[in-house]
């Protein structure tokens, strides 16, 4: 039977890999059975409103390529929609977070495969206020860089970009006051550096942040880095890279499916890798919301 796709895809991803290989997928999508059509985002929130429209005309397959942002983008117009399609993932950006926690290759070609074999799973996503998210949440100076990073300079340097905008805010890292609510933990005014709320391991290119996080659980793991000096950032950056930063004292992490966050400074949110407004916010987990093409070697380890 063939299926009806709608591939949605941003131009300028991963150094506009996607708008050079466009014809290739095409064809390899429509061999193997997906009589595919087309959407060229054309800005901000463009993604969103071409999801939308699949749900509307009943496509069988969504079809996010791109990086993170792209992805966030197709997920939000999907995600409060009563019939939601299988979403298939070509991770053709600068960063791809999800596609690695899933462990979709960045080759097209593979990526395809993945979506033409048809295994799919059921994922837990989160919400934010009216706004959802499929991998990460966060606040703090550095979680502000991702999308502080010009277009035309991750299509020029790709990933590098981001190590720049890094070190350039490096200086600036400062404590915010943080108020938590959650049925596991309170916490009052706490002076903290940075806070992130994961879905899946893979966060920042890093897959040992968030060790014991799974797409099926029903739990967020959250993590928040208590306030430090540059020097205890940087130690704790390093005991990240081998993931054994849970037992640093300066490091809060809990598991929780609903929590409030508010801080009395300036705050802004990071939803995988985009711009999510300001402090404060509720973020809650819907379980098992979306259909997902995955390897299906990785339907019994992906959550593990």
């Amino acid at each position: 039977m063939v299926k009806r796709a709608r591939l949605i895809y941003n131009p300028s991803s991963g150094r506009e890999e996607m708008k050079r290989r466009l014809p290739e997928v095409l064809k390899k999508l429509e061999k193997g059975g997906f009589e595919t059509s087309t959407h060229e985002t054309s800005g901000q929130g463009d993604a969103i409103r071409a999801a939308e429209e699949a749900v509307k005309r009943e496509f069988d397959v969504v079809i996010a390529a791109g990086g993170d942002g792209t992805l966030n983008e197709v997920v939000n117009g999907l995600a409060n929609q009563p019939y939601r399609p299988k979403l298939g993932i070509l991770p053709l950006g600068t960063t791809n977070d999800f596609a690695r926690a899933l462990g979709i290759p960045k080759n097209w070609s593979r990526a395809c495969d993945i979506i033409l074999k048809e295994y799919t799973e059921l994922i837990d996503i989160g919400k934010v206020n009216d706004e959802y998210f499929i991998n990460i949440a966060g606040g703090g100076s550095l979680t502000e860089l991702t999308y502080e990073v010009p277009s035309k300079l991750k299509t020029m340097l790709g990933q590098l970009a981001y190590y720049m905008k890094g070190l350039e805010k490096l200086p600036q890292f400062r404590p915010i006051h943080l108020s938590i609510k959650s049925k596991e933990i309170t916490l009052e005014d706490e002076e903290v550096m940075i806070f992130l709320i994961a879905n899946s391991n893979s966060v920042g290119g890093m897959e040992k942040i968030a060790p014991t996080a799974s797409l099926s659980d029903g739990l967020f793991d959250v993590f928040i880095l208590k306030k430090c000096n540059l020097a205890e950032f940087i130690r704790i950056v390093s005991l990240t890279l081998k993931g054994a930063h849970l037992n640093d004292p300066h490091v809060i992490h809990f598991k929780s499916n609903h929590l409030q966050i508010s801080s009395s400074d300036y705050t802004q949110i990071n939803l995988d890798g985009e711009y999510g407004g300001t402090l404060p916010k509720t973020f809650s987990l819907l379980p098992s919301h979306i259909p997902i093409f995955i390897d299906e070697l990785r339907m019994t380890t992906y959550n593990d």
